[in-house]
């Protein structure tokens, strides 16, 4: 049985404030296609979410994060096996200082 994606009202935010930036700075139509690569990438560890990276700099926390890289953005996220959830926690710029990442999420 697959997992089902959750998005955090975290992560939520996070897209907002990604689509706000591309929307000044580039255009509507780019800043559509880099949200929608983003929501989709996670689409793809569905059947084995455990198949990426653990965040190592998320190591101190009480649950276990992984990772997926899409485009400049890394997708973190943390593993419910018992009710097959994944949960967003975060959508990280990787063009940002590697702390920032300790964020409350």
């Amino acid at each position: 049985m697959a997992f089902k994606i959750i998005w955090s009202d975290f992560a939520e935010t996070e897209l907002d404030k990604i689509f706000e930036y591309y929307i000044e700075n580039a255009s509507l139509q780019v800043a559509k296609n880099v949200i929608e690569k983003i929501i989709l990438e996670p689409n793809k560890i569905l059947s084995h979410p455990e198949i990426t990276q653990v965040e190592e700099l998320l190591l101190d926390r009480e649950n276990e994060y992984r990772y997926l890289i899409c485009e400049n953005y890394k997708i973190i996220y943390t593993i419910d096996s018992k009710q097959k959830q994944i949960m967003i926690a975060d959508v990280f710029d990787t063009r940002q200082n590697p702390a920032k990442i300790k964020r409350t999420k």
